[in-house]
């Protein structure tokens, strides 16, 4: 499908989700959610269902429960999207943040900051939600491969405040540091051969270091924030205290050190949340394939 077709398919749909009732919209996304469930691949079904039971340390009933959660999920988050054009005016309404503070600490320090965080929960949401509370972020992003998708979602988050920046600009992010932004970093998926081989919920897995990188030579903090879901329709975003990569004559432990450490806050969130985390992504798959030959030491 060309670019106008689905980027104006989406406008459209957009237009009709923000004219609904916000209860007769939900209920849509929530029947989006478990419509496409049955459509799921029973192979990546299977495969979600053991890496939940080995990282959870759970049966297949309770790791199939979460699996199947994690996914429908997907069909509000894809509603509040659609949406923003009305949520970013009201974001108190369907957000609540915890330790503010800590942000506010790690921004006055004058040397912008980073912000580590996982695909939990509506990730997208929480972008916007610090954007419209006055923070200036940049919003890191993959570029899609159909191009009216691209643009659509990435007007949809300069909508709602963020400066949208693709992931390889490494460039565009130190200067957005100096500036005084805050960088935000998704790193909970696959690194495949880019990433620092450590455990991760139990197994070896190749994890990112782009947040340790950029922070070791900015000097910027790293502040990991994470979204869960609150009561109703609502949204919880808890703020951590900044973490800081020690700058020593080792670059690569120096590195590695603040990977495991912003790895291990993210375990500590799946595992309180594990309905809100994308499981069917094959988080180990680039490790358990030997293709992972690029680690630090």
């Amino acid at each position: 499908m060309s670019i106008i077709p689905l980027y104006y398919i989406l406008k459209i749909l957009s237009r009709l989700f923000c004219l609904l009732p916000e209860s007769a919209a939900y209920f849509i996304g929530d029947l989006i959610g478990y419509i496409t469930w049955l459509f799921v691949p029973p192979k990546r079904k299977k495969m979600a269902i053991s890496n939940a039971e080995q990282a959870l340390n759970i049966s297949a009933g309770p790791a199939s429960r979460i699996v199947k959660n994690s996914w429908t999920r997907f069909g509000p988050m894809i509603i509040e999207v659609l949406r923003f054009p009305i949520m970013r005016n009201n974001m108190d309404k369907y957000i609540n943040f915890s330790g503010i503070k800590n942000l506010d600490a790690a921004l006055s320090l004058g040397r912008g900051g980073i912000i580590a965080t996982a695909h939990s929960d509506n990730w997208e949401l929480l972008g916007g939600a610090l954007s419209q509370h006055g923070y200036k972020l940049v919003g890191v992003s993959q570029e899609q491969s159909n191009q009216g998708a691209d643009k659509f979602i990435n007007e949809y988050r300069a909508m709602v405040g963020m400066y949208i920046m693709y992931k390889y600009n490494v460039r565009g992010m130190f200067k957005m540091i100096a500036k005084g932004y805050l960088i935000g970093l998704i790193m909970d998926q696959d690194a495949a051969d880019d990433g620092i081989v450590i455990p991760f919920l139990g197994r070896d897995a190749s994890c990112a270091h782009g947040a340790a990188t950029i922070a070791r030579r900015t000097q910027a903090p790293i502040i990991p924030i994470f979204i869960s879901k609150g009561p109703g329709r609502t949204h919880n975003i808890n703020i951590d205290k900044a973490v800081f990569v020690e700058k020593t004559s080792n670059k690569h432990a120096d590195i590695r050190k603040t990977t495991i450490l912003l790895t291990q806050k993210i375990e500590e969130h799946i595992k309180k949340y594990p309905n809100e985390w994308f499981w069917l992504h094959d988080r180990w798959k680039s490790v358990e394939n030997h293709r992972a030959t690029k680690t630090y030491t």
